[in-house]
Formats: structure tokens, sequence, C-alpha cells
């Protein structure tokens, strides 16, 4: 069906275009057609006109002035008033992409990063192409710096931030209410644009018990601060991007890994369930697990140093049972962070060995033992 289609594009170039002999700008080639003066009028309020008569080249899905008339009563004219420059210039833009891409190839692509920054997506149907809402209803008309496709529709960017898109969705109560307490909403709010892996509900729901209410606490802000900042990137990275990427360095300071699997994307150990949600200031890609932070090698030497300072203070009181206690749930802390392999392994092992020990004493010197080796290999990276 694909090979019939792009016949069907190749020979769909309507009257607008007589001769490729007689190829103009753009804007010229629009303006010539007759049938695009609510484009040409909106483009020069806009002040793109310049721009599109521009060396590019570009792609433009121009709609017609039937497509404009589809749009709700008064919205042209509200567009073209000079406090809506910046909102129109927006919308046109989201129908422009850099470089000229011909029917043939587009009709192989899933979506295009237009110059508005967004991305549009593109389908191949049985009737035809489609760009978000909009069908192409004549293709490959060549410019002298581009080319232009007609669509039957406006097609319009996204106008609700990261946070907005989130809370319309209905399943990121969570991941909201997180990123209030953390004081990043506004941030996440602001002009970005930022890349947000978004756990859902049900991946918050997967951590142990008590964990979501723990973070909520005032007293681990900073802790919550951390593991939002791990869950996002700086610009907009689209699906393809980060898989060709194949990681990516967070707010937080630290990488998250990029990967496909059998399982499907990867990023880190959660699975990416949807991809390319755009938002006006950013982009989403909604993922299954929360994902935690690798443990800083200071923030673990910090976390050892107090346990020792308080487990020697209880030892030598003579409470060697909760001395032991808390080494234990100190390393065992530390496992669930994502520390290297080879400290996993070594706290691991520790444990096991204290664990075969009857000796409350015994059991706080092999730990004690264990955290002090730790210690020493942190401290030499």
């Amino acid at each position: 069906m694909k090979i019939q289609l792009k016949s069907l594009f190749a020979l769909a170039l309507g009257t607008i275009v007589s001769s490729s002999a007689m190829a103009a700008d753009i804007v010229d080639t629009a303006v010539k057609a007759g049938s695009f003066k609510t484009l040409a009028a909106a483009l020069g309020a806009a002040d793109l006109v310049e721009t599109l008569k521009g060396p590019g080249p570009f792609t433009v899905f121009a709609p017609t002035d039937e497509a404009f008339a589809k749009l709700p009563q008064g919205t042209v004219e509200t567009l073209l008033k000079p406090e809506n420059k910046a909102t129109l210039a927006g919308v046109l833009t989201y129908h422009v992409v850099s470089g000229k891409v011909m029917a043939a190839q587009v009709v192989d692509l899933s979506g295009a990063k237009t110059v508005n920054g967004q991305r549009v997506d593109i389908t191949v149907k049985d009737s035809g192409v489609m760009v978000d809402g909009a069908t192409v209803v004549t293709t490959d008309i060549e410019c002298d710096n581009g080319v232009i496709h007609v669509i039957d529709s406006v097609i319009l960017p996204a106008d609700k931030t990261i946070p907005e898109t989130a809370a319309a969705a209905g399943k990121f109560g969570t991941l909201l209410a997180a990123a209030k307490a953390a004081g990043l909403a506004e941030v996440l709010g602001g002009d970005g644009p930022f890349t947000v892996f978004a756990p859902t509900d049900e991946a918050f729901s997967k951590l142990p018990d008590g964990t979501v209410a723990s973070l909520l606490e005032p007293g681990n802000k900073q802790k919550l601060v951390d593991i939002l900042k791990y869950h996002v990137v700086a610009g907009r990275v689209y699906s393809e991007d980060a898989l060709a990427a194949k990681s990516a360095k967070t707010l937080e300071g630290s990488i998250v890994n990029v990967s496909v699997t059998n399982a499907g994307a990867m990023i880190n150990d959660a699975k990416l369930v949807a991809t390319d949600v755009d938002a006006s200031n950013g982009v989403i890609h909604i993922i299954d697990s929360v994902l935690m932070p690798p443990a800083k090698t200071s923030d673990a030497r910090q976390v050892l140093e107090r346990a020792v300072v308080q487990g020697a203070a209880m030892f030598n009181s003579g409470h060697h049972a909760a001395c032991a206690n808390l080494y234990h749930e100190t390393l065992t802390g530390l496992m669930s962070t994502d520390v290297d392999p080879s400290l996993q392994q070594h706290m691991s092992s520790v444990i096991g060995n204290a664990s075969r020990h009857h000796c409350d004493t015994q059991r706080a010197w092999t730990l004690r033992r264990g955290i002090d080796q730790m210690y020493s290999q942190l401290s030499a990276k």
C-alpha cells in the first residue's frame, strides 16, 4: 500500500504549480496560488515572511483558506492581533520542518520535529497521509527554497505545560504531589524546555510500603528533589534521539541509560510505555517504574561515617545488639541505592557473613569490618 500511496502523492500535484520551471520561494508560491490568503496574512502578522523567503530549505504543511475557516469563529482574528504575535508564530512554525522533505520521504516517517520545537505525528492510512489531525491533500509543490504539502486543517501545537499535561492525563497524581512538595512544580511549568521520564501512579505504587510517604516528609525534601531531578533532562529529547544517544545527563547530575531489550525500550530498568507526549515547554516519556539516582560517593561515605560514630557509642555502652542492627540497616539501605556493582556484592557478602553469627558482639564486629573495607574503597575512588 505504501508504494501505491507514494505514486498517488507523486501524481497529486493539483493546479497550484504548472511547471517546476516557474518555481519561486515558498511565500511567493503560496501567494500566487490564491488559496493561501489567510496563511500569507498570518505570516506577515508574525513577521515570518522574510524567514520563509530565506534560503531554507523548508518543508511547509500549508493550510488552505478553507482549513483556517474550520477553526472556531474569531480564532483567526484573535491570533492576528499584535498582542498574540508570539502565539501566532508558534502556531505557524509548527507547520514548518527544516529541510526539504518530499512525499516519498514523508510516508516513511512516524513524525517530524518542527521549527516550533514540537513534533508533528505522521500516520499513513489507506485513505492518505495524516499530519496530526490534518489530511495531506496535495504534495511536492517544489519551491526555490523548499517544498509545500497542502493540508486540509490547521494543526495546533501543545499549549499546556508539562504539569498541566500530566494533570490532564489523570495518572500522575503522585508525581505531581511529589513535584509540589519538592518545590519543582513551578520549575517544570517554566520556559524549559525539559524532557521528563514520568512514572505513573502505578509505578510509584511499586515502591516499598511507606516510601512515598517518607519522601514527602519535609525532612526528606532534598532526597525527593534529587529523585525527581533524576527523571528530568534539559531540552526536548524525542524518543529516536534518546535511543540514538543511548544515555542522557539528568538535572540531578547523574546519567540515565537508554536501551532496547527484548522487553522493549528501557530507561535504566524502567520500561517506556509511551513516548513523545508533547507539552508547550517540553516532552514527556511515560515509564512504568520510579528511577532511583545512583548513590554519590561522598553521600555514601557520610552515611558510613555517621553509622560508625553512632554504632561505636552504642557498642562502648554495652548495646552490642543495637550497634549490630544499626550497621545492618546502614548496609541494607545503601544496597537499595545504585552504588557500584562491586560494592553491592561486598555488602551482600558482609551481611550474609554477619547473619551466621548468633553472638551480637561478633555480628557487630563483622559488620563493622565490612563497613571499614567499604569506606576504604569509596575513599580510593
